[in-house]
């Protein structure tokens, strides 16, 4: 046999027995929302993380990662990951896949355990992929987890020896970043959360979009102007109905007082702050349609009602108050699937 011919039986194997990146489907104007992770506090099993992708196209970002493995596991169970091509041959689970395959990107709010726990201890079997964030949150995760003392350092920059798994990549706000290997770019804006800065996400492709919130307080109760800010920059998506979603948190209900807050907000807190997008928005009803995905509900471990049924009777009264009642509200669970058109 010629090297020639050798070479080439050989390369047919190799890409064969590899699985190929699922190429994407024909662009659609939408995304697919995943929960991994929908809860702050306690339930270490079940804390921040949404799977972000564009409608018909198997190639995702995970916004926050407090939970990871658990979580794919956990929406495997649901059947919320039926419709990611699974090649044959991987040698892998679903939830393996999904997690080194799906998943090409981390965005991360910021470096508090409830968002980057289910990232550090899913380290070791990832694969190499990017962690987008604003520098600050880069510092942390850099510093304070992948720096051999906490965990290794599976990061490309730090504490020596590094690893390079992880890619550090700073946002710049207000910036525009593609977000390579997808079909998605990404654009960050900071957020205030208790004295620390937190980060949303504004995620676009096919001429729609998707905002992730991570952990924020009011305007108000943090004393700036982030959320307006934030809303001024969106507020055109909203009138040309070409935002999908909100992801943003009401940690407690209405009944906790704003100086017990902590950086968080309550669901009369996030009515008054969709008030104020509508009217940055302007024209009749500009939030008609729009999916608001509430986020980080506090677990519990008291007897008696769920917290999360309590922010939801607080959600619908509020946004009967402040006149949000074309708002779509959703309070997140783990293994739900959002399809948004």
């Amino acid at each position: 046999m010629t090297s020639g011919i050798f070479f080439f039986l050989l390369l047919s194997v190799l890409l064969l027995s590899y699985p190929s990146p699922v190429p994407a489907a024909t662009a659609r104007s939408g995304f697919v929302i995943t929960v991994l992770g929908a809860r702050g506090g306690v339930l270490d099993g079940n804390l921040s993380a949404y799977m972000v992708r564009p409608a018909g196209d198997d190639r995702a970002v995970l916004c926050d990662a407090g939970t990871a493995t658990a979580g794919l596991v956990a929406a495997d169970r649901a059947g919320a990951l039926d419709d990611i091509s699974l090649p044959p041959g991987t040698g892998l689970t679903r939830p393996g896949y999904v997690l080194t395959h799906t998943i090409r990107a981390y965005l991360i709010s910021h470096a508090h355990l409830d968002h980057v726990a289910g990232l550090v201890v899913a380290s070791p079997d990832d694969s190499a992929k990017p962690i987008y964030a604003l520098p600050a949150t880069l510092h942390d995760v850099s510093e304070h987890l992948f720096n051999w003392r906490i965990w290794p350092n599976f990061g490309d920059a730090g504490q020596a020896p590094t690893l390079g798994k992880y890619h550090y990549r700073a946002l710049v706000p207000g910036r525009t970043a593609p977000l390579p290997d997808t079909a998605m770019t990404v654009t960050a804006w900071p957020l205030s959360h208790g004295g620390i800065e937190s980060t949303a996400f504004l995620i676009a492709a096919n001429g729609a979009s998707v905002l992730y919130l991570g952990d924020t307080g009011p305007d108000a109760v943090e004393g700036g102007h982030r959320l307006d800010d934030l809303w001024r920059a969106v507020g055109p998506l909203v009138s040309a109905h070409r935002l999908k979603a909100i992801v943003i948190e009401a940690s407690y209900d209405d009944t906790r007082p704003d100086r017990l807050l902590f950086g968080h907000m309550t669901p009369a807190w996030v009515a008054g702050t969709l008030r104020d997008l509508a009217r940055r928005a302007g024209g009749p009803s500009p939030l008609r349609g729009l999916t608001v995905l509430i986020s980080h509900v506090k677990a519990s471990l008291a007897e008696g009602p769920a917290p999360q049924e309590a922010i939801r009777r607080d959600l619908l009264r509020d946004a009967a108050r402040d006149g949000l009642q074309d708002v779509r509200f959703v309070i997140a669970e783990q293994g739900l699937r959002l399809n948004l058109d």
